[in-house]
């Protein structure tokens, strides 16, 4: 698939702001999301090395599967190196050149984008959701399995209980409970999709486990490319 607006890489950290605060002014993190979702695709990351060492290389993978079935349909990956240095806030500058290599291997233009990490719950309000979904044109959510910003209350135990993640007295996402007696996760709108409509369909995507089909399936799959290339896959970073 064809990346509708890439940038270039930006030389230091204030060019990297300046590109974040430009590409925040068009993300959309509202709406009902697409009006007919067929297919989903999860987005990963996976580290040879510590997520923040210079220069690491890491693969990054993205699966798209039926949204009914839950059956996979079409798959990327792409391994290449983190050039950018690690700042808190900007963690998407490490990630998505690799991760925009392997979108455009792709055959299948997805419905929906659910990435491993945050979209407007992160501390800039443009996470590495929010950044993929604008520069892609794809409606996007972001499902962390840690905290990037905010408080929150526990959640209910039942799937589907959630509570509202509250960052500088707005809400910028939801706890979510996926399955009984698991650890919750982060979701918040990326782009092109409101936070209502990405909970449900981060729910219909995870029937057995606490994390979605389609998170698991990606994080399979870049870790066996790093395999693939002779390195172990390290722990990833929060974006």
């Amino acid at each position: 698939m064809r990346i509708l607006q890439p940038h270039t890489r930006p030389a230091d950290e204030a060019a990297a702001r300046r590109i974040q605060d430009e590409l925040r002014a068009r993300a959309e993190p509202f709406g009902p999301g697409p009006e007919r979702v067929r297919t989903i695709a999860g987005v990963d990351v996976a580290y040879a090395g510590a997520a923040g060492a210079a220069d690491d290389q890491l693969a990054a993978a993205i699966v798209v599967l039926d949204a009914f079935t839950l059956e996979v349909v079409d798959s990327a990956v792409a391994v290449g190196r983190a050039e950018f240095p690690y700042v808190p806030g900007l963690f998407a500058f490490r990630e998505l050149p690799t991760v925009l290599d392997a979108l455009e291997r792709l055959d299948t233009v997805p419905d929906l984008v659910l990435c491993d990490g945050h979209g407007v719950a992160h501390p800039r309000r443009f996470g590495l959701a929010c950044h993929l979904g604008v520069l892609t044109g794809l409606p996007t959510a972001g499902v962390g399995k840690t905290r990037l910003v905010g408080e929150h209350a526990e959640p209910g135990a039942a799937p589907g209980d959630g509570a509202d993640l509250v960052h500088e007295g707005e809400v910028v996402g939801r706890v979510l409970r996926t399955q009984r007696g698991v650890k919750p996760v982060y979701v918040s709108a990326g782009h092109r999709i409101g936070l209502d409509a990405a909970c449900r369909h981060v729910l219909a995507t995870a029937p057995r486990y606490r994390l979605p089909e389609t998170t698991r399936q990606a994080d399979a799959l870049c870790r066996q490319a790093l395999r693939e290339a002779g390195t172990e896959s390290g722990s990833p970073a929060l974006s």
